[in-house]
């Protein structure tokens, strides 16, 4: 099983970024996929999640209406959309999937759900 997040990187506030989640080795379309960060000092934070059939997302407050999730079963692919970028979006963001079948709200609350980690990959918004 592997999950390999990649795309992170400098960019300036208000840019964007778009990052993706490389997923083999298990039956990824039964799967829900889940975007975490943490940030130096702070606590992991559920980011955004999108349900095994992707007709179900969800986002934290801090980042709705700027980011956006997606999947491409076909590549076993997840994207992170990430717009309007902040200082405050600074973090290591790791992907990570889930088996049980629950809504993308309540899987993004309580990340010892989530089956699978992968790597995270650093995206820092500086000027």
């Amino acid at each position: 099983v592997q999950l390999q997040a990649s795309g992170g990187g400098l960019v300036q506030p208000g840019g964007s970024l778009r990052l993706s989640c490389a997923a083999s080795g298990f039956a990824f379309d039964d799967y829900a996929i889940g975007w975490f960060r943490q940030a130096p000092g702070k606590e992991r934070e559920g980011v955004s999640c999108i349900s095994h059939t992707g007709d179900t997302t969800h986002y934290a407050d801090s980042v709705k209406g700027r980011f956006t999730i997606s999947r491409d079963d076909a590549k076993n692919m997840v994207y992170l959309q990430m717009n309007s970028l902040e200082p405050e979006d600074t973090a290591v963001y790791y992907c990570a999937a889930a088996a049980l079948r629950d809504d993308p709200e309540s899987l993004l609350q309580l990340p010892s759900t989530f089956d699978w980690w992968g790597q995270g990959t650093q995206v820092t918004v500086s000027s």
